[in-house]
């Protein structure tokens, strides 16, 4: 287990440090967004499994030849008293280490998930007291706001998404359909999920960079996203116009800045997908503009495929050297 513990160091470094990292320069996730997500999505899980796996395959070394006979002498040592000189010091700490981090990891993302809920309730109550129905759609609200604002607040059955009265005022029907596709597919597409994943890990690790660097990119694809689901039915010259009129703030003030959770609307949390052009930071924006402006081919579907087969790869090397030593032997 010696060598399997250093092996799954290394790539908890490569995954945690110099992947994301290019990942984050290169241009090719914009031509193919849910290739490029599925890809964080790999890279998050593989380095997390390959960083807790490491400590715990190390701190087991001297209780067993795999993992599963590892842990079964741990179990041991800690339910029947079995002898623990077998462990060294190092061994133990890296053991407790594996534990805490874990712990770490599972309340953070628990802890994360409350906040949410919880912000969304009282977004909900808010949305309740100045929010009216919309005729646009049965599960739309309006708020009397002079800014353009649009964005969905997931829930299930009770996901609604809210637009203000400045944003239909500003758009002509096409765009404003190109708006409420756009909002839908992030409910459709659960992108709430996500987002409250890397959010976690970001609050989990936030010493690490590349947790930044994460969901950063991943708030920029969930956006690619829904303008490609929206493109289906809209042009881009409306989609491109709903977006610089949401991100504008208003269509006769360029460069204003649109925030959800301004003084009249309440926080909008940090697991919900953002506006259209809006929520977003400038970079997404002007991201998503150019994206449509200059649009580029998807990657080739061999290339596609390659990078579906990387993913799985990341996921299913470190789960083997844990687990299957243990199965045969």
């Amino acid at each position: 287990m010696f060598w399997t513990s250093w092996f799954l160091a290394v790539l908890a470094v490569v995954l945690a440090w110099p992947v994301p990292i290019l990942l984050s320069r290169a241009r090719w996730p914009a031509r193919s967004p849910f290739t490029a997500m599925l890809l964080w999505q790999a890279i998050a899980l593989a380095g997390g499994l390959s960083m807790i796996g490491a400590m715990l395959v190390y701190g087991l070394e001297p209780a067993g030849d795999n993992l599963l006979a590892g842990l079964k002498s741990l179990t041991g040592m800690v339910l029947y008293n079995a002898p623990t000189t077998v462990l060294g010091f190092w061994h133990i700490f890296a053991l407790s280490a594996a534990a805490l981090l874990t712990a770490h990891l599972v309340f953070t993302l628990l802890l994360t998930y409350y906040k949410i809920q919880r912000q969304r309730q009282r977004h909900r109550e808010l949305l309740a007291l100045l929010a009216s129905p919309s005729a646009d759609g049965p599960k739309t609200l309006v708020l009397s706001l002079d800014s353009p604002v649009a964005y969905c607040l997931p829930g299930g059955a009770r996901s609604v998404t809210v637009l203000s009265d400045g944003l239909m005022a500003a758009l002509e029907p096409a765009e404003l359909r190109a708006v409420l596709i756009h909002e839908n597919a992030h409910l459709s597409q659960r992108h709430h999920l996500l987002l409250w994943a890397f959010a976690a890990w970001r609050q989990a690790l936030p010493w690490l960079p590349t947790t930044r660097l994460a969901q950063d990119a991943v708030n920029s694809l969930i956006e690619m996203l829904a303008d490609d689901v929206a493109l289906k039915t809209e042009s881009k010259a409306t989609l491109i116009k709903a977006i610089a009129i949401v991100a504008s703030g208003s269509p006769g003030a360029p460069g204003a800045r649109m925030a959800l959770g301004a003084a009249e609307l309440p926080d909008v949390d940090p697991g919900q997908p953002g506006a259209t052009g809006g929520a977003g930071s400038a970079s997404t924006t002007a991201s998503r503009v150019s994206r449509l402006l200059s649009p580029q081919p998807p990657l080739p579907e061999p290339l596609r495929l390659a990078v579906q087969v990387a993913c799985l790869l990341l996921l299913a090397v470190p789960t083997a050297l844990l687990i299957v030593p243990g199965l045969l032997g």
